[in-house]
Formats: C-alpha cells, structure tokens, sequence
C-alpha cells in the first residue's frame, strides 16, 4: 500500500490563507487573473495578423473582453486572426457568467463542498434573497445562457448566410450571438451594425439578446420559476424581478422616445421612419449595457450624448452581464426621493417596505460611484490633455467626449465618441481600470479596500446640522 505523502507547511499555509480571502477579494483575483491570460493569449504573434502588439493594446483588449465592455483600440475583425478573435470570444462569455462559475468552482475547490457561511458570503455577490439551491442557480444559468446564444446565433444565420459564405455567417452569427447576451459590443464589423441600421431582423435579435443578457440570472430564473408553478400559485415573482421589469421597460421606453426627439431634426428626411424608429430603438437598448450602434455616435447632438451618459451611467440589472449603478439602485433611489418629499419613514415598493440597509447602500452606491467617475475624468483631463499627451483627442469633443469615454467604460457599455484608439498610454490604463471597476463593482472594491466587516464604531450623543 502506498502511503501518499502528507501536505507541507507551505502548501498548508497557502490553502488557509486562500481559505480565508473573502468573496469579493476572489471576484476580483478571478477576474484579474483571466484578464492577464487573456493579455498573453493576445500577445502572442498568432494572434494578431500583424504579429505583434503593445502590451497595453492587449491588456485594453483584454479587459474589455472580460469585463464585456465592448471598448476598442485596434479593429476586431482586421486586426486579430482567427485564432485573436477565438480567444477574444472565450474571453467574453467568462466574463459574461464567469463571476458566478468562478465562485462557485473556486469555493468547492477550496472547501470541497459549500458550507453555510459560504453561501451566504456568495448571497451577497449575485442573489437578492437567501437561496440553498446555488448550483442549481449556476446549472440554470449555464444551460440558459447556451440555449438563449444558440436561438440568438440560428436567427443571425438566417439573414447572414444570404450575405455571407456558410463557415463566415456561421462564425459571424455564434460571434455576434456570444458578444450581444453577454452585453460585450464587439462586433467583426468596422462599424458595428451601422449598415444594418434598417434589418427588422438582425434589431430585434440582438436587442433580445442584450436585453434578456442584460436584466440579471436571478430575475431569470425567478422568471423560470414562476413560469413553472403559476397555474398552482405556488411562486410569485419578487420584488427584484418586478423592479428589474418595470425599470428596464420604462428606460427603454422613454430613451427611446427622447432619442427619437432630439434627433428629429437632424435626421429629417434622411432616414424613413422605419429607421429612426428601429434606430432609437435600438440605440435606447444597447446604450445601456453592450455598447454595438447603427448610428454614428461622434454625428449625434449634446442633448442626445448626455441622455446616452445617463442611461450608461445606470446601466444592466443586479446579476448580469452588464455594469454600472443597476437599474434597482435608480429604482430605490427615486422611491426614496419620492418618499421623502411626502414625509414617509419607510421606502415602500409593491406593498413591502424595503430595508433601511439596501436604501443606505443605494445611496451609497451613486455617491462612490459619482466618485469615482469624476476622479477618473480628472486623471484623464491631466494625463491627456493638460499634459500634452494626447491634444488630437482633447481638440476632437473635448470634455464631453472624455466623460462619455469614461462613463462607458464604467457602465461597461463600450460606445465611444472616436476618441478610444487615440488615447494615451496613461489615459488607457485609466480605462482599463475603470472597466474593471465597473465590471466588478464598486462595493466589491470598497468591500476589498475597507473590509466587509460589520463593526458598530464609537457612538456618540446627536447634534442636527441645516441641509438642503
């Protein structure tokens, strides 16, 4: 009988402290080190048709990959092979459910089975109220994720293999199918889907895509769920699902009506109306969470840029593909505006109140995220444009231009005004940063930063003070 040989000190010591990394700081060293993968995988000269480059074109590449941004430096579809483009495709769709598979296998990995208190840790990176059954929400998302890019790819096929040979409209179908439920933005096309602005088809598909990629797994399967059971009425949908519902349709709803109205009178006669309608449409959708156009974005008006930066800055829904503040935090956070100017003590939705703790953390939320943004925009002024570096881009849109780059990465959108492959070494750095920062989140980071820890500090006596 062999006896294998026992665990060394070293190894010991490196699995206690693995053990002990909370949920958020795993998050972030699975999404880091799949970034730095995806950065030598890109490097290499098999990847790129010109055999080489810069290690911050790749890193840039990578990261927007991974955090399904969509923000590019050098053309997908010219610039990286077969081979570049592959990787960039497995790139995405980790990122796009990798936060949840990455936990899951990283803990059973390290506990060999998911304890209580693991659970729970996990409840607090992707699902709004306790679960038991988190492998089979994991199993679920896997399975749904595969069947939704399957239909999105067969419908692509039927207009693409008209245009296309069968393996490039094969291709271009699982490729585009892959970036848009995954919320990405990368596209094989220069412009994107401009030359598709009026196909009936190729619109409602990836717009279906993006938005079920984009309204969250547990609303998906809180959706799947009801479904099943509600001829017994043993299920009702929760409060996050309605939320994720209403909130997603109004956004889109109303984004796309105001885009329709500032552009009017631009647009005039120049595109039929099934264009602009398809084209505010769509551009209401993608703005928000993936990042692909059919219009020109550097063309559109001021107003129309800034309704665009709000709708990125709020971005997809809590457990999804997508970045920025979530559109339950814009949900809670006018609920509570609301409540206030009557005098209510509690935030009331669908007759529940909801937790001090969450309206905290959605105020919270915006106000670090402001934050950040603003200071990332300050370091990217500095860096380009009062440092000289980059005074093509500082002179082409200016700030608004920078804010919109930097809201996008944020929000992981990926729509830019032009200004992305001009950046300097500094301000893509900046950008890369916040990709991940929006990607991962920005409690995630402050989780990270000052611990998760629940401590109740020093009280003291209370002293009013004038706001307003």
């Amino acid at each position: 009988m062999r006896i294998l040989p026992e665990p060394t000190d070293d190894h010991v010591t490196l699995k206690n402290r693995f053990q002990k990394l909370s949920p958020a700081t795993l998050v972030l060293a699975s999404f880091s080190l799949t970034i730095l993968v995806g950065s030598i995988l890109l490097s290499l000269p098999f990847s790129t048709s010109g055999g080489s480059i810069s290690w911050i074109d790749a890193l840039f590449t990578a990261t927007s990959a991974v955090c399904v941004t969509g923000l590019i430096v050098v053309d997908t579809g010219t610039y990286f092979t077969a081979i570049g483009q592959g990787v960039i495709l497995c790139l995405i769709q980790v990122g796009g459910i990798g936060v949840m598979t990455i936990a899951v296998v990283l803990f059973r990995w390290v506990g060999r089975k998911i304890s209580f208190h693991q659970r729970m840790a996990m409840q607090e990176l992707f699902s709004h109220k306790p679960r038991g059954d988190i492998l089979s929400l994991v199993k679920s998302i896997i399975v749904f994720t595969l069947a939704a890019e399957l239909v999105g790819a067969v419908l692509l096929f039927i207009h693409w293999s008209q245009e296309l040979s069968f393996t490039a409209a094969l291709y271009t179908s699982v490729f585009h199918a892959v970036s848009a439920f995954c919320n990405a933005g990368f596209s094989t096309f220069p412009d994107s889907m401009v030359r598709y602005r009026d196909n009936l088809l190729l619109n409602l598909t990836m717009s279906g895509l993006i938005v079920v990629g984009g309204i969250g797994f547990p609303v998906l399967y809180d959706l799947q769920n009801w479904m099943r059971h509600r001829r017994k009425s043993l299920v009702r949908l929760s409060i996050q699902t309605k939320t994720v519902l209403v909130t997603t349709l109004f956004l889109i709803v109303s984004g796309a009506a105001m885009f329709s109205f500032l552009e009017s009178a631009s647009w005039g006669s120049a595109y039929p109306v099934r264009e602009r309608i398809l084209a505010s449409v769509f551009q209401s959708i993608t703005c928000r969470t993936a990042g692909f156009n059919t219009v020109d974005i550097a063309s559109l008006g001021e107003a129309t840029l800034l309704l665009m930066i709000f709708l990125m800055y709020f971005g997809a829904s809590p457990g999804s593909c997508g970045g920025g503040v979530k559109t339950t935090t814009l949900a809670v956070g006018v609920t509570f505006a609301v409540s206030r100017m009557k005098r209510r003590r509690r935030v009331n939705m669908y007759h529940k109140s909801i937790p001090e703790e969450t309206v905290t953390r959605s105020a919270s939320l915006m106000l670090m995220s402001t934050g950040v943004i603003v200071a990332v925009l300050f370091l990217l002024l500095m860096g380009d444009c009062i440092g000289g570096r980059n005074a093509s881009s500082c002179q082409s849109g200016g700030f608004l231009a920078y804010l919109f780059e930097t809201v996008s990465a944020f929000g992981t959108v990926g729509l830019s005004m032009g200004i992305t492959a001009n950046l300097s070494t500094w301000g893509k750095f900046w950008i890369v940063l916040m990709m991940l920062v929006g990607r991962v989140g920005v409690l995630t980071f402050s989780y990270i930063i000052a611990g998760n820890s629940a401590t109740k500090g020093i009280e003291y006596s209370e002293e009013n003070i004038m706001i307003g």
